[in-house]
């Protein structure tokens, strides 16, 4: 066997393959010995089946395989041998890759592609700057928070009259049909449809034609407790009875609410409830600041390192390994995020390998437990007790998707802080408008992961030699 490597471009190369029919042939042999002492065929004792009845009826098989087995084990031996990093696996060069008759050729030539990673080089002092958005806390936004808050905490509760955006318990009839304690929200039907049920008191009845007041078929079918399909068109106009009024009332300023949301006797007054909402208000700026300042650190390290890498190759690459989940089109669209990110992965993986990082038990658990109280603090429960902070993460660290996602955030966070420790922020006061308007126009530093196509596969493939059916032959 003979096997050379050509440069076609920076960090792709040629890999042709060659070798002769008398090593097919070895190869070959050997594997028949093994269908034979395997095969079980009417008329013959398994394993004793004549070879000439073996080479008819797995000939071409045990060819193909012998040739994939040839290519494989000398592609693996040669990476190994030359210590070559390489990104993805071998590709069949379509293009090069001449015919080939695997019975009757004497000689046999593979041609493939394969990529190289870069040397990762990034180095890091004092004297690299990046900016870091402290968002500051207005007036005008501290009162909207303020109000958000009272109104993610209020009430339904009764009242005389219907308004714009009241609810009404009602009953509705139509001959015998009669749907009783159904609820109407009026902030749902259109202005015109509305002045009818404006100033309605409890026990007022009128006609509506359903069709005109809810023309969504699945919120008319909820309202009449049926089926979509149930519903006749022809007769769309029922009696209404109001059985209740109801108006939404935010939650009222006092100690109820104050120690709901900060725990007991934590804030006593309106005055220290403001400052409490300033304080919490502030964190989740702060999230975001953090959120934007590792955004910048991922972009300014990849800047930095300036990592080049086989486009064309990869492109290839990404299509093969994704067997037609994507287009070519797919991928030249999503292909600069898919290259933003496998840069940062491969800095993060330099970094964490040199500072010799490690990632405990202790570690997953703190982020799952971090991940947990963010999701409860967007059904507005901030004071979740640490005991079910620690439950909820254990069942977490139980899915192995979930300990993956966690293995990855730990392990970006542990760069990241890591980074944070010798670069300078160069700390800048803005409002949030102005950090909203800044992200609109920045590109994205961190794609989601959803929108690089082949990620997950790029991540798993790459440590992986090469295939086993790599050979494109006659015989298959």
């Amino acid at each position: 066997m003979k096997i050379t490597k050509k440069e076609t471009e920076q960090l792709t190369y040629l890999l042709t393959v060659e070798f002769e029919k008398n090593e097919v042939n070895e190869k070959k042999d050997k594997q028949l010995k093994e269908y034979r002492r395997k095969a079980e065929i009417k008329g013959f004792r398994k394993g004793m089946a004549p070879m000439g009845l073996i080479e008819r009826l797995y000939g071409p098989t045990a060819v193909n395989e012998a040739v994939n087995e040839i290519i494989t084990d000398g592609i693996n031996g040669y990476i190994k041998e030359n210590d070559l990093d390489l990104i993805g696996e071998p590709i069949p060069n379509e293009e090069l890759q001449k015919p080939m008759d695997i019975e009757k050729d004497e000689k046999f030539e593979f041609v493939y592609d394969l990529a190289v990673r870069p040397k990762v080089d990034v180095a890091i002092d004092k004297a690299d700057k990046v900016a870091y958005y402290d968002i500051k806390v207005e007036d005008d936004a501290l009162a909207k928070y303020k109000e958000d808050i009272l109104r993610q905490f209020g009430s339904l509760e009764d009242t005389e009259k219907a308004g714009e955006e009241d609810f009404l318990k009602v009953t509705l009839e139509q001959g015998e049909k009669k749907v009783e304690n159904t609820f109407i929200t009026l902030k749902s039907i259109d202005a015109k449809n509305k002045k009818q049920f404006i100033g309605k008191k409890a026990g007022d009845s009128f006609d509506i034609d359903v069709v005109k007041c809810f023309p969504n078929e699945t919120d008319r079918a909820s309202l009449l407790r049926i089926k979509k399909e149930e519903f006749d068109a022809a007769n769309p106009v029922y009696k209404l009875t109001i059985g209740k009024v109801q108006t939404f009332v935010p939650a009222k300023v006092e100690q109820t609410l104050f120690d709901r949301l900060f725990g007991k006797d934590a804030v006593k007054d309106e005055k220290g409830f403001e400052k409490a909402l300033a304080e919490r208000l502030k964190g989740e700026y702060k999230q975001e600041s953090e959120w934007r300042y590792r955004r910048d650190l991922i972009d300014f390290l990849v800047k930095k390192a300036d990592l080049p890498l086989p486009e064309n190759f990869l492109k290839k690459w990404l299509f093969r390994v994704n067997d037609g989940k994507f287009t070519m089109e797919q991928i030249e669209k999503e292909f600069p995020l898919f290259l933003q990110d496998y840069r940062w992965q491969m800095i993060s993986r330099k970094i964490f390998t040199d500072q010799k990082m490690n990632i405990s038990k202790d570690d997953l658990l703190k982020v799952a437990k971090a991940m947990t109280a963010q999701q409860f603090a967007m059904y507005g429960l901030g004071q979740v007790p640490e005991q079910t902070l620690t439950q909820y993460a254990e069942q977490m660290l139980n899915n192995e998707k979930e300990v993956n996602r966690i293995y990855e955030k730990c392990e970006e966070d542990k760069v990241l802080d890591y980074v944070k420790g010798i670069v300078t922020a160069d700390v800048k006061e803005v409002t949030r408008e102005e950090l909203a308007l800044l992200n609109d126009n920045a590109a994205p530093a961190k794609p989601a992961k959803k929108k690089a196509p082949a990620k997950k596969a790029a991540k798993a493939e790459e440590e992986k030699p090469a295939k086993k059916k790599t050979a494109k032959t006659k015989a298959e």
